[in-house]
């Protein structure tokens, strides 16, 4: 059974930087993407960015694109979400997701971890 499991949130200055890690489990993922997306209170689950685990392309909503990296360690099949020069706007949970497709909706991905706290303070 497939698991994810996040870690790194917590709380931050604006401008600030944070690095979220999210752990895979109970799969073969050389096919697969890895997503990370984000919620705030009241708002709908955002995408963030993805990476493939085969080859490592990366693709970023426009709003973090060069202010976020998403990294990979095929060896612990543990996927990175660095975050540079946070914005108080970003203050979110943060979910890793995976599946065969990929994409930047939510339901392309068919397994979700419980999501981390990240919150940027003014």
């Amino acid at each position: 059974q497939v698991q994810l499991v996040e870690s790194g949130g917590g709380l931050v200055q604006a401008g600030g930087s944070l690095r979220l890690s999210c752990a895979a489990s109970g799969g073969t993922f050389s096919t697969y993407v890895m997503a990370w997306f984000r919620q705030a209170p009241g708002k709908e689950r955002e995408f963030v960015g993805f990476i493939r685990w085969s080859g490592g392309s990366t693709y970023y909503r426009d709003s973090v694109k060069g202010r976020f990296t998403i990294s990979r360690d095929n060896a612990k099949n543990t996927v990175h979400l660095q975050m540079s020069s946070l914005k108080p706007e970003e203050t979110a949970v943060y979910y890793c997701a995976t599946g065969p497709r990929g994409g930047v909706v939510v339901d392309a991905y068919d397994y979700w971890g419980q999501g981390t706290q990240v919150t940027v303070s003014s």
